[in-house]
This record gives structure tokens, C-alpha cells and sequence, in this order.
């Protein structure tokens, strides 16, 4: 009998590029840093060399080089500061002579076409109107992976490589079953995010609304103070922007967390994040969330506000142990590194057929 061995992929050299705002893991807020921390951890784990591209001096199990010294979140949106931290980080990566990068910025992938090395870029923001016009741009000089299948829906034109949802590392969230009474609000201060909705379903209710808010960014501190300040009463406490510390407590103590959000979020970190605590969802029907949320088992996801208040209700009956087991099952840094793996080796082999100085090379 002949017995054929099975040639073992080699551990890859990649590089994770963050983008410039927060660190990673981030202090406070910073979704897409949270989910850079836990997978560029999980990819060490399975023995690839990593190199986190980022700002400020939080460390994770990868190697850490940095554009900025300190987050610049304080100028956050400012097209210099993409600018800056992509040339910086393209000297960088030059000098890593990585396999791969995986481009988790904005401004990043305009030099793909520069890199040795192939582009994997996740799309962490909608893919509309301008946004769509930069990624068809770029169509020839990476390929992307998208976090949703709700996300990848809405162009399913451009070159996917893979879709993988975000992930988190569960044992950083602790799990509560005997919650608090209040409800929670999280997330950005922004109209999309339904701020003003779910205070006036958790008023309906009769329940304490308890309001954490990023609040930092000129139009947010205006919405603030003309849409949500006018709705705060004796059963609201806003509390401002939580640390990473309070964030984890309000999640924990939450009834239930309400994101009646009002667009088609690619996403919502935050939802995951509070099953991980044992706290249901209550939130619309949109974007990602019917893909993250089990409905009737892990949240109560519902059309029209008229129907939020009712569904907070419902949430209240929920098990936290199958909110906990849902995100452990589908949403665990093992999983999220493991299908990154395949979407890496797919854009390799992708690469090596169309590159001879790369035909005979294994990965």
C-alpha cells in the first residue's frame, strides 16, 4: 500500500493593519480594534507570524509597529490623518516583506496596487454611494471580505473573497443571569443608531434606561444635545461615554440591550457583545442583525417601533445561558482566525496562479 502524505501548510508572515484611531485592543471604544485584538491573538495561536500595524502602545500576542505614537481618536475622520497612517504603514510593511497584509483601514487599500505582498481588505463600513464608488475603484488591486452576508449583498459585484463574521474573546465578557433593572442603550451618539427610539420603547415599557454614549465628534454632541438631552427624564441616566471597564459592567447588568438601529448596519459589535454577558437583544429587523441575533432565543428582533416595547417584554423572559452558548457557538476568535486562514490561502493560491515568481511556492 502506498501511503501519500499530505503536505502541512506553512505558517504565513502576515501583517493586520488597523486603522488609525484607537489601540488594539482599545481602551474604550473601538469595535473593529476588539476584533483586530482577538484575531490577530487567535492567528499567534495557530503559529503564523503577525505583525499588528497600528497606533499607540496596547499590545496584543502579535508584533506591534505603530504610525502614531498615541490614538489620534480625537481627530477622527480627518483625511490627513488616513493619509499619514497609510504612507507610514506601507514603509513598514515594505520592510516586513509579508505574504500577506490584511488592510482593516480606510485609506489602506489605495496601495494594494503598491505591495508586493496581496491585499485582503475587510469591509467594516456600509458599501453605498461613495464608499461603493471607492471599492469598484480598487476591484483589480485586492480582494475584500465582508462581515455579513447582509453586507456582501448589497455589491455582490466586487471581488469577495470570503465573508466572515467579527468575533470577540469571550472570556472578557463576564456572564451575569441575575440582572439589574435597567435596560441599556450603547453604541454611538448618531440618528442611525436609534438613540431617541429606544428611549421612548423602554418608557413605554416602564423600565430605567440606562444610556452610554460615544459623544465625542462635532454632529454627535450636536444630535446629543438636540434630539436626545430633550428626551432625558427620572427614568434615563446617561452616563456619557463608557470605559472599557463600565462597558463590560453595563452589559453584564442589562436586562436587555436595545438597538433599534435605523439603517443597514454591516454588523453591530455591540450585539454580540452583550450575549456574551447574558443579555438579549432588542432590535430591528436590519442589516446583519437577523444573521448575529436569534430571534425568540437570544433576542426579540422586530419591524416597527410601535412593536419595541412589547419586545422588551418578551426579552426579559429569555434564558441568559443560550445568549452566552449562541456567541460561544458562532462567534468565538477561533472560528473568525480559522476562516481568515481560508480566505488568506484562497487569496495566495489566487495570487501564485497568476504570478510565475510565486508558481511553485506552497501555502
Amino acid at each position: 500500500m502506498v501511503i501519500t502524505s499530505v503536505p502541512i501548510p506553512r505558517p504565513l508572515r502576515l501583517v493586520l493593519l488597523a486603522p488609525p484611531w484607537y489601540e488594539v485592543p482599545p481602551a474604550g471604544y473601538g469595535g473593529i480594534e476588539e476584533v483586530l485584538a482577538e484575531l490577530a491573538e487567535r492567528l499567534v495561536e495557530r503559529g503564523h507570524d503577525v505583525t499588528l500595524v497600528g497606533v499607540g502602545q496596547r499590545a496584543t500576542g502579535a508584533k506591534l509597529r505603530v504610525t502614531y505614537g498615541k490614538p489620534q481618536g480625537d481627530r477622527i475622520g480627518e483625511s490627513v490623518i488616513e493619509a499619514a497612517h497609510a504612507a507610514s504603514a506601507q514603509r513598514i510593511i515594505r520592510d516586513l516583506s509579508p505574504d500577506l497584509v490584511h488592510d482593516h483601514s480606510l485609506a489602506g487599500p489605495l496601495m494594494a496596487a503598491a505591495r508586493r505582498a496581496p491585499t485582503l481588505a475587510t469591509v467594516h463600513g456600509p458599501i453605498t454611494g461613495d464608499h461603493a464608488l471607492y471599492y469598484r475603484s480598487l476591484r483589480e488591486d485586492l480582494r475584500l471580505a465582508a462581515i455579513s452576508e447582509a453586507q456582501r449583498r448589497t455589491m455582490p459585484e466586487l471581488p469577495w473573497a470570503a465573508t466572515v463574521h467579527n468575533a470577540l474573546s469571550l472570556h472578557r465578557f463576564p456572564f451575569r443571569a441575575v440582572k439589574e433593572d435597567y435596560t441599556l442603550v450603547l453604541g454611538r451618539c448618531s440618528p442611525e443608531k436609534g438613540v431617541g427610539t429606544a428611549i421612548q420603547a423602554a418608557r413605554t415599557a416602564g423600565h430605567r434606561v440606562v444610556i452610554a454614549l460615544k459623544c465625542t465628534e462635532p454632529d454627535e454632541r450636536d444630535y446629543f444635545e438636540t434630539a436626545i438631552r430633550p428626551l432625558l427624564g427620572s427614568d434615563t441616566d446617561y452616563i456619557g461615554e463608557a470605559s472599557a471597564e463600565q462597558k463590560l459592567e453595563l452589559l453584564a447588568g442589562a436586562k436587555c440591550l436595545l438597538f433599534p438601529i435605523r439603517w443597514e448596519e454591516p454588523f453591530g459589535m455591540v450585539a454580540i457583545e452583550a450575549m456574551a454577558c447574558g443579555t438579549p437583544v432588542v432590535a430591528f429587523r436590519r442589516g446583519a442583525l437577523p444573521e448575529t441575533v436569534r430571534d425568540g432565543v437570544t433576542g426579540i428582533l422586530v419591524s416597527q417601533s410601535a412593536e419595541l416595547p412589547t419586545a422588551i417584554e418578551s426579552a426579559l423572559g429569555l434564558d441568559p445561558h443560550a445568549c452566552w452558548e449562541h456567541v460561544n457557538r458562532h462567534f468565538s476568535g477561533t472560528a473568525m482566525a480559522r476562516n481568515y486562514e481560508q480566505a488568506y490561502r484562497s487569496v495566495l493560491e489566487e495570487t501564485r496562479d497568476f504570478s510565475p515568481a510565486l508558481a511553485n511556492t506552497e501555502f
